[in-house]
This record gives C-alpha cells, structure tokens and sequence, in this order.
C-alpha cells in the first residue's frame, strides 16, 4: 500500500512539473508573441537622437514645476503605479488615472471582468487607443473622447487643458521619434509647462519614469500609425465630471 501511494506521488509530481513546465513555456510564447514582431522589423527610427539627452528631458528644477501643477499634483498624492510588464502599459495608465481621482485601483484591477485578459500575465498584442478608451468608460463611467490627427497649433492647445483639474488626456505614442527606439506605449500627461513648451509625461515605464519633452517632437510621436489598429495614434480626454 505504502509503495502504491509513494509510486503516485511520483506520478504527480512529474505531471506538475510538466504542467509548470508547459505553463512557463506558454508564458513565453504569449510574451514572444507580443513583443517578437516588434524585435523583428528594422528600427526605422535608428537614425534619430535620444530626448534623453536633453537638458530638459528630467531636469530636477523644471520636474519640480511640474510635479507642482495641479494634475500633476493630483497623480502625486498616490503612490505612482509603474507597468508590472511590457504589455500593461495600458492598465498601468488607467490604474494611475484612477488613483489620481481618488479610486484606489491596481493594473489587475483595471482589467478584472472585461474582455481584456491576459495571457499568462500577458495582454497580447497590448490595447489599442479606442479599446483603452472603452476600459477608462466602463471603469469611471465618464465622458471619454477620442482625438487623432490634430494639427500642430490643435495638439499644442489641447496639451494646454493637460493642466485642467476637471480634465485627465491619456497620450498613445510611438517611442522612435521620441527615443530613436522602442514602440507604442500609453502613458497619462501630467502637466503642461507654457513658458518652456514642454509636456510632462507620466511614464508608465519605471526604466523612463515621468519625462518633459518638447510639444512638437510629442507631436510627431503621436501621429504615427498603430500597426493592430491600422489608425493612427492619438490621445484620450476623460472628463472627470459629467457633461
């Protein structure tokens, strides 16, 4: 009896073994398939020079401006929320726009009984600008527009009402023109700074953390063509009160 029980412990363990081993397998393939295409295709933004390497880009004086504008301030009294992996810069975005209103949400919470779930921790293929808007509208039940293709001086008036109480703008860009590397991304704006023209993004990345780059080099970024949506990119406003 004692050899029968021994004989099948060995057997289930060797079966978890092989379901852990499948499962970490999966895992890897679903993150592959994600982030795999994008390793895959030349860097057409090899060429260009990092924001990194500007003076302004985490300048400590300019950063405590804008960590003091109202939006800013409001997104600062949680603890900021980073992407826990490359594919929920998404959830990360809207986990941080909640907080900021008040609503103590996580990533997983975000994403928690909507069509959206990951694959083994990972959401292939990520959201798109208008699925991101869909989630923010079943989350906080508030006016969610989406904007694409606006004109320089139109872009330029809208990073203006970033500093807005009454306003939260979720911008979906391509890393390339901002850092001659990377790919789309999701991340909240901050604030923006008049006087120097530059917009403080809150970076979902913990590895860029929240930046200021220059209106029109934004810009640029965001008028670039998603690839899953074939739309171009744009940006999300949330009116945090009813229209």
């Amino acid at each position: 009896m004692m050899a029968e029980q021994v004989r099948r412990g060995r057997v289930w363990k060797r079966r978890l073994a092989a379901f852990l081993g499948s499962a970490v397998l999966l895992a890897g393939l679903a993150g592959a398939a994600s982030v795999g295409p994008r390793l895959l295709r030349p860097n057409a933004y090899a060429s260009v020079t990092s924001i990194e390497t500007r003076p302004d880009f985490h300048d400590p004086a300019l950063l405590a401006r804008a960590w003091a504008l109202p939006v800013a301030a409001a997104y600062r009294r949680r603890p900021y929320e980073y992407q826990s992996n490359p594919s929920f810069c998404g959830p990360a975005t809207v986990a941080n726009l909640l907080r900021s209103l008040g609503v103590d949400f996580s990533q997983a919470d975000v994403l928690r009984g909507t069509a959206f779930q990951p694959w083994f921790g990972v959401l292939v293929n990520g959201l798109t600008l208008d699925e991101l808007g869909d989630l923010i509208r079943r989350r906080l039940d508030h006016p969610v527009d989406v904007v694409r293709d606006l004109t320089l001086p139109a872009f330029r008036d809208l990073m203006k009402s970033g500093n807005d109480p009454d306003t939260r703008l979720i911008v979906n860009f391509h890393r390339g023109p901002l850092f001659g590397r990377g790919a789309g991304h999701f991340s909240p704006i901050l604030g923006y700074l008049p006087d120097a023209d530059l917009v403080f993004v809150g970076d979902v990345n913990g590895d860029y953390r929240p930046f200021l780059v220059g209106t029109e080099r934004l810009w640029r970024a965001v008028a670039t063509r998603d690839g899953t949506s074939g739309k171009t990119r744009g940006l999300l406003i949330v009116h945090t009160t009813r229209r």
